[in-house]
């Protein structure tokens, strides 16, 4: 039996395998709850072996905050490969940000690292650049859906998109505050709002089919 079975650490990891490894142990520890031995317990590996690698708890976050911060393109790179139509892309998006709030009291302890990143510059530093290019990603949606004929012609997508990307954050916050349904559902019903009056008409017509269907199998 190896000596890594006996101990039950892994000898080798990579970075991306610790990042999520931290990501996961956030979500259930707040900033100042969180440790270096809850993500190298995470991680399958010693404390010090992350000090070797990183230094400290600080510079480990901080490394993550800077891969987030480049991870955009990435992620909505993998939403176009699994949905042919653009706005069905965005919708995903939609859906992954809902994905921070699977429960109210992950989304606060969320909330609490960003506030965090907020006051400190090289983290907000980070957190800007990874919002301009979901920005960008969100724009590019929308010239897209333009020219699949998704949305009408006359749109703005610069406007726009700045307006989805402001609806998505406030809906979460919105939601963190009603705490009514599910967040997923929350902000996909304000995130509607904004794309209906864009809608080519026979897509609104049948979008509001479509949601009608499923509110009323829902009810």
């Amino acid at each position: 039996m190896s000596k890594q079975l006996i101990t039950g650490r892994r000898l080798k990891v990579s970075d991306e395998h610790v990042f999520a490894a931290a990501q996961r142990a956030m979500s259930r520890r707040g900033p100042h709850e969180l440790t270096l031995a809850d993500i190298a317990r995470e991680a399958g590996v010693t404390p010090g072996r992350l000090v070797q690698r990183f230094g400290s708890k600080r510079a480990l976050l901080t490394a993550l905050s800077e891969r987030f911060a480049g991870n955009a393109s990435a992620v909505f790179a993998e939403l176009h490969a699994a949905h042919s139509a653009p706005l069905a892309a965005l919708r995903a998006y939609a859906r992954c940000v809902a994905d921070l709030a699977p429960t109210p009291e992950t989304l606060l302890r969320h909330l609490a690292y960003l506030q965090r990143d907020l006051a400190d510059d090289l983290l907000r530093r980070h957190l800007v650049e990874n919002a301009r290019a979901t920005r960008r990603e969100i724009k590019s949606l929308l010239k897209a859906a333009v020219e699949r004929g998704e949305l009408r012609r006359d749109v703005d997508p610069e406007g726009l998109a700045r307006t989805v990307e402001t609806v998505i954050g406030g809906s979460l916050m919105s939601w963190a505050t009603y705490r009514e349904g599910r967040a997923a559902d929350w902000i996909n019903r304000d995130l509607e709002s904004v794309l209906a009056p864009w809608l080519r008409r026979d897509r609104r017509l049948r979008r509001l089919t479509t949601v009608t269907s499923r509110n009323s199998a829902g009810s």
